[in-house]
């Protein structure tokens, strides 16, 4: 077992990490910028370095920093988060060159999945329903229009190298495909320096579905059952939870068995998520593969009692995972809570927490990494929180959810607890009535005076 992680990551992640490790005696390393000196994880670790300036590409994103600090510290391993370095394969192979374990996926595994055009073909080989469209990057114009008549408009234009609905373009008639073509490839090539293009057939009316993956050196792999991420604005999820309204128990196993095909096929070692597109007759369609912990990790954690940081530490220091399959026994809604203003079109808003009452209670969990008087700073995600609440029944978990947000006080910053609140008494969430394109219809009412 590791005697000292190093967690190359900062805010609620490096904190859930942090915990982790000290229940199960391991020392941890946190890194900062000098903008998250005062954050609570600096605090909570048993030995902290700075690792540059605020700018991410100088801190948290400078990977010859943050060998340093392994190797100054003695850590025998780095923990990468989500975000950051947690999908960089270059990353990954610097570390096992320098004999740090890196708890996460390996470099071939990064790159064989991290690639969307080749994540789909590895699928399609794997025997894993794909959505139908290109086998793999589009050459040219020439070879997109004809991709798109095979497949039948609408179509989805997708960066091969993308991520966060960066470089995606839907397009619904030919005349329009060019244009499309051109700036998604433009946007692709500013965000991930990489101008690859696939093409997908849009899914009408879907629902974003994703199953837990843990698998083992050995090869083998089992699930945790789904989350439901539907609720996204800008393809960014706004709340998450498990079970699914929209699942049956057929769609559960079935999705659950292509989840763990999938991670057996390319013998996926650590945490990971099988992403699924779900049509509104539950035909499912794998859309990507992420090969780190997600955001969302903890409501699942929350309906089957399983500690997914302490299993991908297990993984990563060779111990066999048991195999079995986990189904969720309660029901549980992640809302993230962001320092964003909902009635300014979610306007970031850094600034100084000036109060602060987080909520509690039966059922109640709330990650995060800020306090009173903290200073959210202007260079990273938005997100200060998660409110998670858990009970027998979805019902009750969303009469949870509204009472904790009630509680949860923020003063000094504009946050999305406003938000949260009117979703939780939205008709359509309420009745489990909802797709990615439920926010697009969505309208904050107005704030009480």
């Amino acid at each position: 077992m590791f005697k000292k992680i190093l967690i190359a990551n900062r805010g609620e992640i490096a904190m859930r990490v942090i915990r982790t490790c000290k229940e199960m005696g391991i020392k941890s390393v946190a890194v900062y910028s000098t903008a998250d000196a005062e954050s609570l994880h600096v605090r909570f670790a048993d030995e902290a370095v700075c690792i540059g300036p605020a700018p991410s590409s100088e801190s948290y994103l400078k990977m010859s920093n943050i060998i340093a600090a392994a190797e100054i510290t003695n850590a025998d391993a780095i923990h990468p988060g989500y975000g950051f370095l947690s999908e960089n394969a270059k990353f990954s192979k610097i570390c096992e060159e320098h004999e740090i374990k890196f708890i996460g996926a390996s470099a071939e595994m990064i790159d064989r999945m991290g690639d969307k055009a080749s994540a789909k073909s590895t699928m399609i080989e794997a025997g894993v329903p794909c959505v139908p469209g290109s086998e793999g990057v589009i050459p040219d114009f020439e070879t997109c229009i004809k991709v798109a008549q095979e497949t039948g408009y609408p179509v989805m234009l997708k960066a091969s190298a993308g991520g966060g609905g960066k470089g995606m373009r839907a397009v619904w008639k030919e005349e329009d495909l060019q244009n499309a073509w051109e700036s998604a490839r433009q946007e692709s090539k500013a965000a991930f320096g990489n101008d690859d293009m696939y093409m997908e057939k849009l899914i009408e009316e879907p629902r974003h579905i994703e199953i837990q993956i843990v698998g083992d050196s050995n090869g083998r792999a089992c699930h945790l059952s789904e989350r439901d991420c539907s609720v996204q604005r800008r393809h960014q999820k706004l709340t998450e939870e498990t079970p699914s309204p929209f699942m049956t128990d057929e769609l559960r196993k079935n999705m659950g068995e292509a989840a763990v095909k999938a991670a057996e096929y390319i013998k996926y070692e650590g945490a990971g998520t099988v992403e699924f597109l779900v049509d509104k007759h539950r035909n499912f369609y794998f859309m990507e593969m992420n090969t780190r912990i997600q955001v969302e990790h903890p409501i699942t954690e929350q309906v089957v009692d399983y500690d997914l940081i302490r299993e991908q530490i297990l993984v990563a220091a060779g111990v066999p995972i048991s195999g079995k399959n986990y189904y969720p026994q309660l029901h549980s809604i992640e809302c993230r809570i962001n320092a964003e203003d909902p009635y300014k079109d979610f306007r970031p808003s850094p600034g100084k927490i000036t109060n602060l009452h987080i909520p509690g209670g039966h059922g109640v969990r709330i990650d995060t990494h800020v306090y009173s008087g903290y200073i959210i700073p202007p260079n990273y995600d938005s997100m200060i929180a998660k409110l998670i609440t858990t009970a027998q029944t979805r019902e009750e978990a969303i009469n949870k959810m509204k009472r904790a947000l009630d509680e949860f006080v923020v003063e000094g910053i504009k946050t999305t607890v406003p938000f949260h609140r009117q979703l939780m008494d939205h008709p359509d969430y309420v009745s489990g009535n909802y797709t990615t394109k439920f926010m697009e219809d969505f309208e904050m009412a107005e704030p009480e005076n």
